[in-house]
């Protein structure tokens, strides 16, 4: 296991975490008990990955991201800076998911191609929910606990169901935005003002 170091605190692993020598861990980083963190995975600086959690060979996490408990991330994902992923939830990799080939030989790695989920800055995702790959979900973007997403989800949008669609918007601070008239939306917690347009929302500066 490659650690960051440096001016911040050194990455901590519990004794029970299984992380690969050649991933990467970042300064002040928590791995806790029973976690797998696999070969050439990167994780961030100020990360929490939680008990059971699951990174695959590759996986790209950012900064201040909190895996939760179970949480299984599989290879190629790619986490953006201060992302949730929440209990149990899982991305998954597989578009055609068989254990075996048509002729009923056990797959093998050259046997299928892994696609990924990315999930952009600020976003998170609820417990129990499944992404399936390939996906993106937006920018500060929530999905609801127990979705199960299958088309990319946009910017600061709030998506739930079987198949997850959406029902709202959020702001930075995950509160669901209220409306404010001609298409404009205002957060209840902090006050910031957002416009839709064409489905796409975007925040007032």
């Amino acid at each position: 296991m490659n650690v960051e170091e440096g001016g911040a605190p050194e990455a901590r692993v519990m004794a029970s975490a299984d992380v690969d020598d050649r991933a990467k861990i970042g300064p002040g980083t928590t791995v806790w008990h029973l976690a797998q963190v696999r070969e050439d995975a990167e994780v961030g600086s100020g990360c929490i990955i939680g008990r059971g959690a699951y990174v695959g060979p590759g996986v790209m996490v950012g900064d201040n991201v909190k895996l939760q408990n179970y949480a299984l991330v599989y290879e190629p994902a790619r986490l953006a800076d201060g992302v949730f992923v929440g209990p149990a939830a899982v991305l998954t990799n597989d578009t055609y998911p068989r254990a075996v080939t048509p002729e009923g030989r056990l797959k093998a790695d050259e046997d299928w191609t892994a696609v990924g989920v990315v999930v952009e800055e600020g976003a998170a995702i609820g417990a129990r929910a499944v992404c399936v790959a390939p996906v993106r979900i937006g920018r500060w973007a929530l999905v609801a606990a127990g979705a199960v997403v299958v088309t990319d989800v946009p910017d600061f949008a709030l998506v739930a169901g079987v198949p997850a669609r959406r029902i709202g918007w959020v702001g930075r601070a995950g509160v669901r935005l209220a409306a404010s008239g001609s298409g404009g939306f205002i957060c209840p917690q902090t006050g910031t003002s957002y416009m839709e347009s064409d489905g796409i929302l975007t925040e007032e500066v």
